[in-house]
């Protein structure tokens, strides 16, 4: 599985309930990591991250046929984390999420890379997203991406872990390095 095999698009209504699932069993691992609190406000995030399609578009990865991996992209200035951050004027990037049977075989990087391509297309200056402490493998990805930690952003929902803000400047249209 590579680049050329994942298939990636825009998710259809039909999708909501496969996202749903995948996403919570992709967060799962959370729950043995995180204290308690923390756990739970995640959970209750996702939740309501799920529920709520307002100015968000849900893309999805495909292979032979099956959704193995979604991600969302918030429009510029969405309501991203119900009132607990400052809307940023650029999209973000939010709800990575990859089917534990085929992680490391670059589906989250597509995802992420899918979602820069399509900001990009829309001409903002900057791409953005959250991600916290306990989530090492995510930071490690999305900074071999380019994304920069952006201290401004960050927050703490109230028995969460610190939520870190990250952006991506758009305007270097250098590709990537390979990771």
């Amino acid at each position: 599985m590579n680049d050329e095999t994942i298939q990636l698009r825009t998710a259809r209504p039909s999708d909501r309930m496969t996202i749903a699932d995948l996403t919570m069993r992709a967060y799962a691992e959370y729950a043995r990591v995180m204290a308690p609190g923390a756990w739970t406000a995640l959970e209750e995030a996702l939740r309501r991250s799920l529920a709520d399609d307002v100015g968000v578009t849900r893309i999805v990865a495909e292979f032979d046929g099956r959704i193995i991996g979604s991600v969302a992209l918030y429009d510029p200035g969405a309501a991203q984390y119900t009132g607990l951050d400052s809307a940023g004027a650029w999209p973000e990037v939010r709800l990575v999420a990859v089917d534990p049977s085929v992680r490391g075989r670059g589906v989250a990087r597509a995802l992420v890379l899918e979602c820069e391509r399509r900001a990009r297309a829309a001409g903002a200056p900057t791409l953005g997203l959250h991600t916290s402490q306990s989530m090492h493998t995510a930071r490690r990805l999305y900074e071999r991406l380019g994304f920069l930690r952006d201290p401004d952003h960050d927050f703490q929902p109230p028995g969460g872990e610190l939520v870190e803000g990250y952006q991506l400047p758009l305007d270097d249209p250098a590709p990537h390095p390979e990771s």
